[in-house]
């Protein structure tokens, strides 16, 4: 079989929204690679964010931050970072408006003053869409945030993209409007809600990023495969040759794959890597 590139969104995908990763998951992941296909995460998520026990499984790359820093066997091919000038313009916005904020870099994750105290409502709401029985009471975001630093300078260089609790879905729109020269999106976990907003260079997708990979290897779209499960992996789906929805992805996001596995427990990530044929030396 031709070599296949697999792109992987993380939460969702790969890891419940709980932080379960399914060890079918794990096996899929490591076969598909001994086999000869290459394997490469492709996430919100910035570097700094990315579990240990996932880094673990082994990847032949990432692409973080929704497309704008993409790694090929540990080389960094390509990072757009926000120009300082912006970064603190977004920063004085989200600053008036009171919304708690933290700047996204491969070194680490910045939280706004009282980020800790402001932001969890929003974290317990996150927790709550995973699991409404769960006991937030005692929630500490950090604990939600790998890599979260607070009391750090704010002025910073090496920023991917910005995210902030929504405390409405006005304050997105309001987002869209202030900075219209970028992206601005929404996330929250389960079902797409709309919890927290993010702000990052214009035209940076995660189909982009693979875009800039495929010039580095001299590959073909024709190798391409993605898994996802969020409206924000549909770019995804529509560039790579073949795009495969997780049996628990939105209506939206199955209606733009080319096929649909099972839920994320229930095996979907190796079901889905047997049906697309990388799991077998054939």
């Amino acid at each position: 079989m031709e070599q296949k590139l697999i792109f992987l969104d993380i939460d969702g995908t790969i890891l419940g929204y709980d932080g379960t990763l399914p060890a079918s998951a794990v096996t899929a992941i490591k076969t598909a690679r001994q086999n000869g296909h290459r394997v490469y995460l492709n996430s919100g998520r910035s570097k700094a964010e990315l579990p240990k026990e996932l880094l673990a499984i082994g990847f032949d790359g990432i692409i973080g931050g929704n497309g704008n820093y993409v790694e090929n066997d540990g080389q960094v091919i390509f990072h757009q970072a926000l120009p300082l000038e912006t970064e603190q313009a977004i920063v004085t916005w989200l600053t008036e408006r009171n919304l708690p904020f933290y700047l996204e870099t491969n070194a680490g994750l910045f939280g706004s003053p009282d980020f800790e105290i402001k932001a969890k409502p929003a974290f317990q709401a996150y927790i709550h869409g995973k699991n409404p029985q769960a006991d937030t009471s005692n929630l500490k975001v950090e604990d939600e945030l790998h890599g979260l630093i607070l009391g750090a300078d704010l002025t910073r260089t090496d920023v991917n993209k910005i995210s902030f609790a929504l405390k409405s879905y006005q304050d997105f729109l309001d987002a869209k409007a202030a900075f219209p020269d970028l992206e601005v999106g929404t996330w929250g976990g389960k079902d797409e809600l709309a919890l927290f907003g993010d702000l990052r260079p214009k035209n940076i997708t995660k189909s982009n990023a693979i875009d800039h990979l495929l010039t580095f290897l001299a590959a073909t779209k024709e190798q391409t495969v993605a898994f996802g499960d969020a409206k924000i992996d549909i770019p995804m789906f529509t560039y790579c040759n073949l795009g495969v929805a997780m049996g628990n992805a939105g209506p939206e996001t199955k209606a733009a794959a080319d096929l649909i596995t099972t839920d994320l427990t229930d095996d979907g990530l190796f079901n889905g890597f047997k049906e697309i044929g990388v799991l077998s030396n054939d």
